[in-house]
């Protein structure tokens, strides 16, 4: 008779994965870096495309832009590139407050340099005169400025709705165990496609972003009328992550459970912690400061 596979939380890591945990500035740069690629493509493609000659709709182009940037900076910061997924996270229990806080500003960094760079391009085009007139055309808001008159309620619940379910979606995956081979793979495929279709839903009620760091980012270098409008857009999917993380938090599927034996990866943090330990546990003999920026102090 064959011997049972061994469960998951029987399955040991390397010892030296703990060693190998990225710190919190690596984890910022990577969280920066991720967010400004994301706004490149996810504002570049529909602001520099021709009407009726692209291949690629700007809602597609968005969603595999946040799949490849999850693919790539994942495993160094968890992939977050949004201050909604991260404020999931910490309602959720899976991320510490101060360290929910630098993920947010360093999002918020990435999204306004990338918007900064397309700013920039559309300065050099001589067939623009008004460069924010043309950011105009991908940035959300209500009312005059949708496509369809959408009203203020619209525009809200819809974000709201929206970001709740990304959020979720995030939560889901990345909340499994990490340590088999293809669940690595599902939270940037899932969490991708579903901006995708968000994005394309959300695109004629006003250019829901589902992001507050793309709203700002957007809203900034746009007319007058889309700061007035932009707390819409900061409020409604950080109130909808904050469902959607209670929901998992009450769920049990808060970070650290179910762990096993040796290191786990923390999913969405791109923490390591020793199982059985809370993730705060300081290192003895070592300074609050040097924990902080080694990432054990939130």
């Amino acid at each position: 008779m064959s011997s049972p596979a061994p469960a998951p939380h029987d399955v040991l890591l390397p010892s030296g994965l703990e060693a190998a945990r990225p710190g919190l500035l690596p984890r910022l740069g990577a969280e920066a870096f991720g967010t400004l690629f994301i706004v490149v493509a996810g504002l570049g493609v529909p602001l520099f495309t021709i009407p009726d000659s692209s291949p690629l709709p700007a809602a597609l182009a968005a969603g595999l832009a946040v799949t490849a940037a999850m693919l790539a900076f994942a495993h160094v910061s968890g992939g977050h590139f949004n201050p909604a997924i991260t404020a999931g996270h910490l309602v959720a229990g899976r991320i510490r407050p101060g360290a929910a806080a630098a993920y947010a500003g360093a999002q918020l960094v990435g999204a306004l340099a990338g918007a900064f760079a397309l700013y920039g391009i559309l300065r050099t085009l001589p067939g623009i005169a008004d460069s924010r007139t043309a950011f105009d055309t991908v940035t959300a808001g209500f009312g005059e400025h949708s496509i369809i008159q959408a009203p203020l309620a619209a525009a809200l619940l819809l974000e709201m709705l929206g970001a709740a379910f990304v959020v979720a979606v995030f939560l889901g995956t990345s909340g499994s165990d990490t340590r088999d081979g293809g669940s690595r793979y599902a939270a940037p495929v899932a969490v991708g496609l579903s901006f995708a279709v968000l994005l394309q839903l959300g695109q004629s009620v006003g250019n829901l972003p589902f992001n507050p760091a793309r709203a700002v980012a957007s809203a900034v270098f746009s007319s007058g009328w889309a700061l007035e409008q932009l707390w819409v857009f900061l409020a409604a999917p950080l109130l909808g992550a904050a469902i959607a993380g209670l929901v998992f938090r009450s769920m049990g599927t808060a970070a650290g459970a179910g762990a096993g034996a040796g290191a786990v990866v923390q999913a969405g943090t791109g923490e390591t912690t020793e199982a059985g330990e809370p993730a705060e546990t300081a290192v003895p003999g070592s300074s609050e400061a040097q924990e902080f920026f080694d990432g054990k102090r939130g």
